[in-house]
């Protein structure tokens, strides 16, 4: 059982800390940026690599016996019971584009569990947090889900898989089941603030398959610590290392199920 009190160092740290990756990649913006491919569409680009230099030189130098998980190319594995989970920028074809819709994320797991999440949105200095049992917030305002009931009243959130244009699990039939039943679909191009987007009432449901560890770890628990519902598609218990997650505000979680299972 981690006490309180280590609850909220590890909050502050990994608060402190994207703030500052957040900020490295806002001076970069407009910059020219090298880029690369993981993929054919997969980007990473310097300012991603800085972030998460950034990001991991801080854990070490704070946390040097804890594990690091992280999106690029700088994962550490030790034995411990924590493990830190970091997406240095999420949203990086936005950020690679102008398109501003980005977004630092840092979770911490303990046995596999997550106890702590953080998201910050450097363009709009929007700082998303939640520690296990101590609820979630938005620049020190508590969240709350939204209170919508009805699916055809209620705009949702979702993505695309970089394999798009060669598997069949792609996503587009699922999209066009929830755009014929739902109020509206959006599809901004970062994960991690879809869900945070959820958490705060923005959006009142997501889903999405095919994502990795670091794309939904320091959302996942905003959005329950905001009184939101995290699953697989099936309404199982979803962890990070799955490739399907449905999250929404609860009210609407069983007729989202109802879509998918068509």
């Amino acid at each position: 059982m981690i006490s309180e009190y280590k609850l909220k160092i590890f909050l502050a740290f990994a608060r402190k800390t994207a703030v500052e990756a957040g900020v490295l990649l806002l001076k970069r913006v407009g910059r020219e940026n090298k880029i690369s491919f993981k993929g054919v569409v997969n980007l990473v680009t310097e300012a991603d690599l800085a972030s998460e230099k950034l990001i991991v030189n801080a854990i070490a130098a704070n946390f040097p016996e804890h594990s690091i998980l992280t999106e690029e190319e700088r994962s550490v594995e030790k034995k411990s019971i924590f493990r830190w989970v970091i997406d240095p920028l999420d949203g990086t074809t936005n950020y690679a584009h102008g398109f501003p819709f980005w977004a630092v994320s840092i979770a911490l797991e303990c046995n596999s569990k997550i106890i702590v999440g953080v998201v910050y949105d450097p363009l709009r200095d929007e700082i998303f947090y939640a520690r296990k049992n101590g609820g979630a917030f938005l620049n020190r305002k508590r969240l709350i889900v939204s209170g919508q009931k009805r699916l055809d009243k209620a705009l949702l959130a979702t993505g695309f898989p970089y394999d798009i244009a060669e598997s069949e699990n792609n996503n587009l039939d699922f999209f066009n089941r929830f755009a014929r039943s739902a109020r509206g679909v959006r599809r901004a191009g970062s994960a991690a603030l879809d869900l945070c987007y959820l958490a705060c009432g923005r959006f009142d449901g997501f889903w999405e398959q095919k994502l990795h560890p670091w794309d939904t770890a320091g959302g996942k628990i905003i959005v329950e610590e905001a009184g939101g519902k995290i699953t697989n598609f099936q309404g199982n218990k979803y962890s990070i290392y799955d490739d399907y997650i449905l999250g929404s505000n609860r009210k609407i979680h069983n007729q989202m199920i109802k879509v998918l299972s068509k």
